[in-house]
């Protein structure tokens, strides 16, 4: 799974290399977790690209009520054609969701260790992921989601998932809604995690109320 992420790029930075005209307001966030808003883009009716703002846990239309958005943090990649809640929003709503690095944590004995992964001077790379529009009784939520895969060699000792990384080249036909089904295996290029650097770090990462450098040392 991938529960906890940084995005500590500059906003400068983020329109540079997502190629945006404006960004919402942006700070650098050393330990982002699940079912706060994170930074994403989404392509609009007229084709454009834009980043906003979504809540990190998918709500889909039909849902009932928002509790069900901390189960839906991740999408399993290998189950998106399928599942009631990630079907639609595959096919018509994939964002990208900008990052510097994730958190993963491995069992060790009785304790867990902490490992930030992440590219060679914490480069910005995308997640893939999906969003969607929920509303009811005048509430309106955009939220988003996370799509994981199988760990690969690089990953597996520490996780046995990891989330799937689109490559620069493919930011556009990730998002382009005119292509309506996409096979997944398109995107899980072998080299996603080719300079992926893991750094083991301190426990100070495992409390999400910690936010600063710290939390990659």
């Amino acid at each position: 799974m991938c529960g906890r992420y940084n995005l500590i790029a500059t906003g400068q930075q983020i329109m540079d290399h997502f190629r945006l005209l404006s960004l919402p307001v942006h700070n650098p966030d050393y330990n982002i977790p699940p079912g706060q808003k994170i930074l994403a883009i989404v392509q609009l009716e007229d084709g454009s690209n834009r980043a906003v703002n979504l809540h990190w846990g998918l709500i889909p239309s039909w849902s009932k009520d928002r509790t069900i958005s901390s189960h839906l943090i991740n999408a399993r990649a290998e189950t998106l054609t399928e599942k009631p809640s990630f079907k639609k929003a595959y096919q018509h709503r994939r964002c990208l969701i900008p990052a510097t690095g994730f958190f993963e944590w491995q069992s060790i004995g009785a304790g867990k260790q902490p490992y930030h992964i992440h590219k060679p001077d914490n480069a910005l790379f995308a997640f893939g992921g999906l969003w969607e529009h929920w509303e009811q009784d005048q509430e309106t939520v955009y939220s988003c989601t996370i799509i994981t895969t199988v760990a690969n060699d690089k990953i597996a000792p520490i996780h046995n998932r990891m989330p799937i990384i689109i490559a620069p080249d493919d930011y556009n036909r990730w998002l382009d809604k005119k292509t309506a089904i996409i096979p997944i295996a398109d995107f899980l290029a072998a080299d996603a995690y080719r300079n992926m650097q893991i750094t083991p770090i301190s426990t100070r990462v495992n409390n999400p109320l910690h936010n600063d450098e710290s939390c990659l040392k």
